[in-house]
């Protein structure tokens, strides 16, 4: 039965987000390239993206500083008000293992500029991680106001803690709990919440477009995925031939989208290659360590590098044949 929930506030827009890589100095201590990043996000913004997520998992969110964290999102703000996109949406990783560290983070992402914070659960001690433990920790960080939350479910990255699609109704209710970004891959838990909700009640995304048209089709609103850093155009086309009603293109267009995906599910490594090798030529960031892992983690070995070229080479031509987006007063 549809819920008569009252709609949020702020709900997140519908839409492709990127989780956009970190980029590095070649330093020993590999300092936060902020220029560098700047020219990123404007190639992904340009790229027709609906958002940015910063400090999230794509980002290695555990291996930067508070402060390295403020800073990459008013980097990416002036990016996209350079751009013309004086409110493009700005989603922070806000997660931390306890109650006062997120809202502590959540403080920060709203004074650096963020719309939203994005929040995993708890997961250290993952027994003691109850279903109380998870709805008390959602509503205690809602409960400050500082951003709308949406809830990130990702068990691979909490020592398997999982929240199932009641839990998440549970936490609906709250008034300043938004949506849900479903890195877990269950698209069950689309379907559930979405016959109970509608967008503007709580929102659900795929955590990759790999899925996407499986999540649209099942009432979801759209997708945050890594892919998105490396062919941003090809994705945002995607969604809009969905909801444009070209369904056969879509289609078409998702079997190739998910075959070149399956390089960034290898992690962190392969997914910052990729970016390297299609999108830093075109973002201006042609320096190869720039897209390094933070340390001690390495960059791919040259099989890895050629197996991803080799599965997303298809994708190309058509990310090279559409156009950018402008913003408003702005040529394109």
């Amino acid at each position: 039965m549809a819920s008569s929930l009252a709609a949020k506030t702020q709900p997140l827009p519908p839409g492709i987000f990127c989780p956009v890589i970190s980029l590095y100095k070649p330093t020993q201590r590999q300092e936060i390239d902020y220029e560098a990043s700047y020219k990123y996000f404007s190639h992904l913004i340009r790229g027709g993206v609906d958002g940015l997520v910063l400090g999230g998992t794509t980002a290695e969110a555990v291996l930067l500083s508070p402060s390295e964290r403020q800073e990459l999102i008013k980097t990416a703000r002036r990016a996209a008000v350079d751009l013309g996109f004086d409110s493009f949406p700005l989603v922070a990783g806000i997660s931390g293992q306890s109650t006062n560290e997120s809202i502590r983070l959540a403080e920060d992402a709203r004074q650096a500029g963020a719309d939203f914070g994005l929040l995993l659960p708890p997961s250290y001690w993952a027994k003691a991680v109850t279903k109380d433990v998870i709805i008390d920790f959602y509503n205690d960080v809602a409960n400050k106001g500082i951003l709308p939350i949406v809830i990130y479910s990702f068990p691979a990255v909490c020592n398997g803690v999982d929240m199932n699609s009641d839990v998440m109704s549970t936490l609906t209710q709250h008034p300043n709990i938004v949506g849900v970004k479903l890195t877990c891959g269950n698209a069950g838990k689309v379907t559930r919440l979405t016959q109970e909700y509608s967008h503007e009640q709580f929102g659900v995304y795929a955590g990759s477009s790999d899925w996407l048209i499986p999540c649209l089709s099942g009432g979801g609103s759209g997708c945050v995925t890594g892919i998105g850093n490396v062919f941003p155009k090809s994705v945002a086309r995607l969604y809009t031939l969905w909801k444009n009603g070209e369904v056969q293109e879509a289609m078409k267009l998702q079997g190739l989208v998910a075959q070149a995906e399956k390089a960034c599910k290898e992690g962190i490594a392969p997914t910052k290659f990729a970016a390297a090798h299609f999108a830093g030529p075109l973002a201006g960031v042609t320096e190869a360590e720039a897209f390094w892992p933070r340390k001690p983690y390495k960059p791919s070995p040259k099989v890895m590098q050629d197996w991803v070229v080799n599965v997303m080479q298809h994708l190309v031509d058509i990310e090279n044949s559409l156009p950018d987006v402008s913003g408003p007063g702005q040529a394109q």
